[in-house]
């Protein structure tokens, strides 16, 4: 289970973790190797937690001390003391005879096959890939003669976030509700001139990306879904589905172009990362890496929201001026933000909601306050930026009513924004790098959330100072640099463990960290050149998400269990999978953090880990299963009796093309290999891990 295993395509000293050329150029235009949008002079999250780990338990402290130092020793500098104590405690832990509850089954040990791997016991299917159709009138899929008109009745390309939502009165049937975050159109179309996209297969791309609704049903026997082909809540939202801007900066002269002069009425959605669902049914979706579409970016606003100043990668403002910044300046400004569906109700238009930000989101979770009010999480997804919370000042109303649904679709348009900033509480003179503890012998922290800007139905007013409200919520990364937040290593998905309450933030991975000039690992980010990333826990204050205060620790540093720099939470390091690259999360019944990852550096493929939060199995980490050559682990649902995860860009390794695919994933040699979801479920009927 230890065994790590040789790359796969490009390395990733040239790559961030072990992700491939083809993947940063169409997932998010290369976004690791341009100039670091966010040049303000914020505190780095490495300058203020080298550790979050308290007294309490002097062997988790010592391993944040061994991760300093091992990011210290690339320097000379040797390890501390405590972390051999570290070692001495780890071996003396007593382990539990039996794994966390959720988390009993055999774990997959890293490998490299052209499969979806699983658990002894577990079997597995197809869901639906990329190109079935699933409204009425569709075409069947044909890669050798697609269209994008067939290509908007089919499933899309890249499907990342999923949802699984009740179907009531339709026995063994649910509601998937999926993301497609991007395409690779060199893996969609044969002899693909990057250079020379023809009109049709741009147009396909605009149908590809988006969002998919599609009924599933549940083979009872057996746990196998099957998409419900020409449902009547079946939809496909696409690049050119006509979306509603809401809230505070819907209608501002920021957002209005030749095209839509109100201001509220933008054309599809881009780059739907992660998401979420709400208590109220609906779903939400982070338009995450949006800059890359955009051509000819030229203010200090683009820059800082990384668009370039040449074409793009895709070539799409060629096809549409709307792309070209020089013609629409404020096309760009329109994408951005979270965006809300309604799953049940076909006809409805979805919103962009301008309270939440605009930023690269990666999810948007919801944890409901003591009284009834939803608030939301989310990370901006680029290196050494920042995480944020919106706190509604609306309250949700029970029921299905027309009245009730009504309500609930405007609670994420009134309320406050706001953005995190951590601070140690040790003097900076005594986080020195080396992985010395401080005088206090213990590394933690706490935290405030930092109100930005307030929505409410009579208008809005900003908290930053020199900004306009409508400023701040559609430049809010302008607004974090103004108001001192602490800068993350790549915020990815947040989520609040519904037993605990506890807050979790995957932070991927920051290749640039301690890199040139850039700064290097001190008291927050434990490592240089931070490959495989890790897992921050808050606390918030009272246990009460609408609180401005919180505490911070550590709970995971990724990477293989070997290496000292690594860290589970007190777990001993023997006993676990080896992760990289922390990216979705989710959370099973029994409070265990579900982790997918994405760009693994560790020689293995992506995969999908459990890890025990609480108890005495806390920091037991397994791994559940390993996706196929060139993919990303995407989109985890945990059910009781099922997992879903969505297979991301299988085949995504450098050099391959349609005619010569780095993977046969999922229908063999001869096919195009397309992404898609799978399920997984016990051979025997009964719950997972249990």
């Amino acid at each position: 289970m230890r065994k790590l295993l040789p790359l796969i395509g490009t390395p990733s000293g040239s790559h961030p973790g072990g992700r491939s050329a083809l993947t940063c150029r169409f997932r998010c235009g290369d976004a690791c190797f341009h100039e670091v949008p966010n040049t303000s002079d914020n505190e780095y999250v490495g300058d203020v937690v080298a550790g979050a780990l308290s007294r309490r338990s002097m062997m988790r402290a010592a391993a944040v001390v061994t991760v300093a130092a091992a990011g210290a020793g690339a320097a000379g500098v040797a390890a501390a003391p405590q972390a051999e104590a570290a070692a001495a405690a780890s071996a003396k832990r007593p382990r539990p005879q039996k794994s966390a509850r959720g988390l009993r089954f055999t774990p997959v040990p890293p490998n490299t096959r052209d499969a979806v791997t699983v658990p002894e016991g577990y079997r597995q299917n197809v869901v639906i890939r990329w190109g079935e159709p699933i409204l009425r009138g569709a075409s069947a899929f044909d890669p050798e003669r697609q269209s994008a008109k067939a290509q908007a009745g089919q499933f899309g390309y890249n499907c990342d976030f999923l949802a699984l939502l009740p179907l009531k009165g339709e026995r063994n049937r649910q509601l998937l509700v999926a993301n497609h975050e991007y395409t690779d159109e060199i893996l969609m179309f044969r002899d693909y001139d990057p250079e020379n996209p023809t009109r049709e297969q741009v147009e396909i791309a605009w149908a590809a990306h988006g969002l998919a609704v599609v009924a599933v049903e549940e083979e009872h026997r057996s746990g196998r879904l099957t998409a419900v082909g020409r449902h009547h809540l079946n939809r496909r939202l696409t690049a050119t589905s006509e979306f509603r801007l809401t809230g505070p900066a819907a209608g501002s002269d920021l957002v209005k172009t030749s095209a839509d002069p109100t201001g509220t009425r933008v054309l599809g959605t881009l780059n739907n990362c992660s998401g979420g669902t709400t208590p109220w049914g609906t779903t939400l979706h982070g338009e995450e890496n949006f800059n890359q579409y955009f051509a000819h970016g030229s203010s200090a606003t683009d820059k800082r929201y990384g668009i370039g100043t040449g074409a793009t990668e895709r070539k799409w403002e060629r096809f549409d001026k709307r792309f070209d910044l020089a013609q629409e300046p404020n096309e760009a400004h329109r994408f951005g933000y979270v965006v809300e569906l309604d799953p049940y109700d076909p006809d409805s238009t979805p919103r962009k909601h301008t309270a939440l930000g605009r930023f690269k989101h990666e999810a948007a979770t919801v944890r409901l306050t003591h009284d009834g009010r939803p608030v939301v999480y989310s990370g901006d997804d680029e290196r050494f930026d920042y995480f944020y919370k919106f706190v509604s000042s609306k309250r949700m109303r029970h029921g299905d009513s027309r009245a009730a649904r009504a309500h609930n679709l405007t609670l994420l348009d009134e309320g406050t924004l706001y953005v995190a900033r951590l601070t140690g509480d040790s003097p900076a003179i005594e986080i020195d790098g080396t992985g010395k503890l401080p005088k206090d012998g213990e590394f933690d922290g706490s935290g405030e959330w930092i109100p930005l800007a307030t929505a409410t139905a009579h208008g809005a007013v900003s908290h930053v100072e020199g900004m306009t409200a409508e400023e701040v919520f559609v430049f809010t990364r302008l607004a974090g640099d103004k108001v001192g937040a602490t800068k993350m290593d790549r915020p990815e998905d947040i989520e609040p463990n519904p037993v605990t309450g506890k807050v979790y933030v995957a932070l991927t991975n920051n290749s640039r960290r301690g890199v040139d000039a850039n700064p290097k690992a001190d008291e927050a980010n434990p490592r240089h050149a931070n490959k495989h990333g890790h897992v921050l826990e808050l606390t918030e204050r009272f246990n009460r998400p609408e609180s401005t205060r919180f505490a911070w620790s550590l709970f995971l540093v990724a990477g293989d269990p070997e290496d000292p720099a690594t860290y589970f939470a007190g777990f001993p390091k023997d006993a676990v999978s080896p992760i990289s690259c922390p990216d979705n999360v989710a959370f099973d019944a029994h409070g265990n953090l579900w982790i997918s990852t994405d760009g693994s550096a560790l020689g293995s493929h992506d995969g999908l880990f459990g890890v025990a939060t609480r108890g005495e199995r806390r920091g037991e980490l397994k791994q559940f299963l390993t996706v196929s050559a060139g993919a990303e682990t995407c989109g985890p649902v945990v059910q009781e009796r099922r997992v879903l995860v969505a297979v991301q860009h299988p085949g995504e390794v450098d050099g391959a093309t349609v005619e010569r695919p780095a993977s046969t994933w999922p229908d063999g040699p001869g096919s195009y290999v397309r992404p898609a979801v799978v399920a997984v479920w016990r051979a025997d009927g009964r719950d997972i891990g249990v």
